[in-house]
């Protein structure tokens, strides 16, 4: 493909050099299109709406869609995305826009990088995104994914007393075509960046700067680069969409929606009073699919302390499907768990106070009474990858019975950071058929307690370790604060999170 735009031509990204022996001192590169396989950037502005707004923000956007392809289209490109920024940002706090942007966005636009693409950008030593997009929305994934040094974008507008976006952009506008050419200028001055990508005639003006122009042509062959490519792997990310919302599934989702509100409500209430036993089957008929593998440990005989069951965390339901497997009921300590949830729990859920001496003890009492379990992690992971197990478990008992847990969500994420943790098992059942996998390991050997001369630590990571072998995934050093500073902005404490709403 070659187009023309001052005297210059622009060659498919195909024909330039990536060999070993190229070196680029510097790039100026479009992002819809070029650095991503989608020329379309509603997806992303539908993932802000949503989970910076509300589902009314998203439902308002996808019915203004019409019109915004036909301002984008026989308007100006800057309409069309004025409109998408005025409908997404209007009204919504700085503070949610940026914390969506670092903890929603990056999962999506990780999935759609351009492999051709990224391998040039990957070979500069300097490396600037030009985009239309607003920087405030594209700025972290850039940076810390694509190993990005500047992004250019388009500067939103923001009421100072409020700290809220008023859905205008700043002067000069949305940058797009002279716009960002005169970004570039003012970026690099006199020398010019080695090479310029871009997608669409409007990055013409800013290719024709650079050294080397080249165009990223549409082909529905591309594809994406692998995971490991990018400069950080995806451990953590928050919002409850599954899918990324293109128009198509935007529109299938909110349709869904009515059915699967009814839908999950039946899935809780008819099987919470029922019987562990008898769950499976009911589960079975309201189309939830439960995989149990491995031998399930018979109850405890009376004057024995229960079993301590261990698991790696998913979602709120791990203890409640564990107890299902066995058909019986068991106990659960939780951190950071409301009153109202424990009390709708169907088994007893017990909250820890993070004194050290006072949860001991309340777990010793508690096995003393029957079997109990246990997520070390202290906090779910969607991701293959097991967060640090706290050592406090391996101290209370040498009855301890690895469970891995895992689950298949197709439509909305039954886990979040920043929204409210009450409606997490009902955005699990509200998935058309969700899947839990529970899998019982055997009792951990007496050599490998801390009875037998382990270290609480030891065992810890024994069990991590067992529990990574079998569901195949990837240990980590990290822990519940590492994901909520990045993904909320606190501690995870419930008392800090609700300080920090309360002040924003």
């Amino acid at each position: 493909m070659a187009s023309k735009k001052q005297g210059r031509s622009f060659p498919s990204i195909t024909h330039c050099d990536t060999s070993e022996k190229a070196s680029y001192e510097s790039i100026a590169a479009d992002l819809d299109g070029t650095l991503l396989i989608s020329r379309s950037s509603f997806p992303y502005f539908m993932l802000v709406a949503i989970e910076a707004g509300s589902l009314l923000r998203g439902l308002v956007l996808l019915l203004a869609l019409p019109l915004i392809i036909i301002s984008y289209l026989f308007v100006s490109e800057a309409l069309g995305i004025q409109i998408l920024i005025f409908i997404s940002f209007a009204g919504l706090k700085v503070r949610d826009i940026e914390l969506a942007s670092r903890a929603v966005l990056p999962r999506f636009y990780a999935a759609d990088v351009r492999a051709e693409s990224f391998e040039v950008f990957d070979k500069c030593k300097r490396k600037v995104v030009v985009t239309a997009n607003p920087t405030l929305m594209v700025e972290p994934f850039v940076k810390d994914f694509l190993g990005g040094d500047k992004v250019l974008g388009t500067e939103i507008e923001v009421n100072p007393k409020t700290k809220k976006a008023t859905g205008f952009v700043k002067k000069p506008g949305v940058l797009v075509g002279k716009l960002k050419r005169a970004a570039i200028e003012k970026e690099f001055g006199d020398e010019v960046p080695d090479l310029g990508i871009g997608d669409r005639s409007s990055d013409h003006d800013f290719m024709a700067l650079c050294k080397e122009g080249y165009m990223v042509p549409p082909s529905k062959s591309a594809r994406p680069i692998p995971s490991d490519r990018l400069k950080n792997p995806i451990i953590f990310h928050d919002g409850r969409l599954v899918q990324r919302p293109d128009p198509l599934n935007a529109l299938i989702t909110y349709l869904w929606l009515p059915f699967a509100f009814v839908l999950c409500i039946m899935r809780v209430y008819i099987n919470l009073p029922l019987p562990e036993r008898i769950v499976p089957y009911t589960y079975a008929m309201l189309g939830i699919k439960l995989k149990i593998r491995g031998n399930r440990p018979p109850p405890p005989s009376p004057g024995t302390p229960g079993n301590l069951y261990v698991c790696n965390h998913r979602t709120a339901l791990d203890p409640i499907i564990i107890a299902i497997a066995l058909g019986r009921k068991v106990s659960c300590v939780s951190y950071s768990v409301s009153r109202l949830s424990r009390f709708l729990s169907p088994i007893p859920t017990i909250a820890l106070s993070r004194d050290r001496v006072a949860d001991a003890a309340r777990i010793t009492a508690l096995l003393q009474k029957g079997d109990l379990v246990v997520c070390p992690e202290g906090t779910t992971c969607r991701e293959p990858f097991l967060l640090r197990f706290s050592a406090l478990f391996a101290e209370m008992s040498d009855r301890i019975v690895p469970v891995a847990m895992d689950c298949k969500q197709s439509m909305f994420y039954g886990t979040t950071v920043r929204g409210v943790k009450f409606w997490d098992p009902y955005f699990f059942f509200m998935n058309p058929r969700p899947t839990y996998e529970a899998t019982f390991l055997d009792r951990l050997p007496e050599e490998m307690s801390c009875k037998a001369g382990k270290s609480a630590i030891e065992v810890a990571n024994y069990v991590q370790k067992v529990l990574g072998d079998v569901l195949g995934f990837e240990r980590t050093g990290l822990t519940r604060k590492d994901k909520y500073l990045l993904l909320g902005g606190n501690d995870g404490k419930v008392e800090s999170m609700y300080n920090g709403k309360k002040g924003m």
